[in-house]
């Protein structure tokens, strides 16, 4: 298997062109609208919010995705098409029927995605008029611009491609992904986008799609939030000539956990007003749902996050925190490290120094491990710090 590259995304695999521009959505100069094309029809898979409030766009593109095939997923950014009833579904269909008309096929293979502000009506003249620029922009080259025409409070957009060398032959996979609030998603505001060349039927690829989404994008926490439009998708159009089964299929999920994993984590990096990201393996738990209960429940505290941000070993919460997350434990069982640094164990304290913890807890990223001592699954979340920027921006939202 390849180096990650960190600078392509969904250009990466071969028959796909990708654009993203401004379309007067947000403010001037901001990129706003994307557009990723399949040269041919490609297995669509996909991963969707739970949040009852769900926007019009994920109602939409759960169609497309049981349907099986896709040409092409348009976004924008600034406008979340959520909560602006029957009127926002007629909006999220009729830019699905827009795309469709100038690639030649059928709305229902267009998925349709959106992030920014909820209860705001569609713009649609807006979007319409911008789209004959969105296509003349379309290109195999670099991608940064369909990766910043999805973002909104993010700092710096989320790219990673990898070639993958597997028992079937080598096929290419690419991603971009959005997120930094509103971060905890039930999928199974955060988008994620998924090419590869690979010839995959639509069941295999959603399979492989699900197992590796519990483990990535459903496994990061920046405040707790679930958004109303999550939404990951998967396009896979077979350009390479490579069909995937068996041990191939098997190489193939390796990767895309490694793109997802990596884009998952720079999503809490970019936490809103995060400084440090933090890790917290749960092992030798009866089961992954136990482990992953427990390294959420961790990751979430707000006072976990704050200590974390301060550099506070106070290893007393990760404890109180995984003891109220519903899941029986022994805490006599227990062992906590932090850094690596033995801090608790068998129910009681560890000696260790704890000025030279303090220092150790002032890096970008840190690592926490609960062992529990009650089987041998295993869980990780990654989370970001809590901070006083974070309320800044979240206050002044929209005003």
């Amino acid at each position: 298997m390849g180096e990650l590259n960190t600078n392509l995304g969904v250009n990466f695999p071969r028959g796909f062109k990708s654009a993203g521009i401004y379309a007067g959505i947000k403010k001037p100069g901001l990129l706003d609208l994307a557009l990723i094309v399949s040269e041919t029809p490609a297995s669509v898979a996909g991963m969707f919010t739970t949040n009852h409030a769900c926007a019009a766009p994920v109602h939409w593109s759960k169609q497309v995705v049981n349907c099986g095939t896709a040409y092409a997923v348009i976004a924008n950014s600034g406008n979340a098409n959520c909560l602006t009833g029957e009127q926002g579904i007629r909006d999220a269909e009729r830019l699905a029927e827009l795309v469709a008309e100038r690639l030649g096929c059928e709305p229902i293979q267009v998925v349709v995605a959106s992030t920014g502000v909820i209860g705001v009506p569609m713009p649609m003249q807006t979007v319409e008029n911008a789209l004959p620029k969105l296509f003349e922009n379309l290109t195999e080259g670099d991608d940064r611009a369909t990766a910043d025409a999805i973002m909104t409070t993010d700092s710096f957009s989320k790219r990673a491609s990898l070639e993958i060398a597997t028992p079937d032959g080598t096929v290419r996979l690419g991603g971009i992904a959005k997120g930094a609030g509103m971060i905890a998603p039930k999928m199974a505001t955060m988008l994620a986008f998924l090419t590869t060349d690979a010839e995959i039927d639509a069941p295999s690829l959603q399979a492989c799609l699900r197992r590796v989404v519990e483990r990535t994008f459903n496994c990061i926490t920046v405040d707790g939030d679930t958004s109303t439009n999550d939404m990951v998708i998967a396009l896979a159009n077979g350009a390479s000539g490579v069909r995937l089964s068996g041990q191939g299929l098997e190489a193939f999920e390796e990767g895309l956990y490694r793109v997802c994993e990596y884009l998952a984590k720079r999503i809490v990096r970019d936490g809103e007003g995060a400084t440090k990201i933090f890790a917290v393996n749960v092992v030798d738990a009866e089961s992954f749902d136990q482990a992953r209960q427990i390294a959420r429940t961790i990751a979430e505290s707000q006072l976990v996050k704050t200590a974390m941000h301060g550099g506070d070993p106070n290893w007393g919460r990760i404890i109180a925190a995984a003891g109220r997350a519903g899941v029986p434990f022994d805490p006599d069982q227990a062992h906590l490290t932090l850094q690596d640094v033995p801090v608790f164990a068998n129910g009681r304290p560890l000696d260790y120094d704890e000025q030279a913890l303090v220092e150790r807890l002032q890096t970008e990223e840190i690592e926490m491990t609960l062992s529990l001592g009650m089987g041998h699954a295993q869980a990780t979340f990654w989370a970001s710090d809590l901070t006083a920027e974070y309320v800044k921006i979240n206050a002044h939202y929209r005003t």
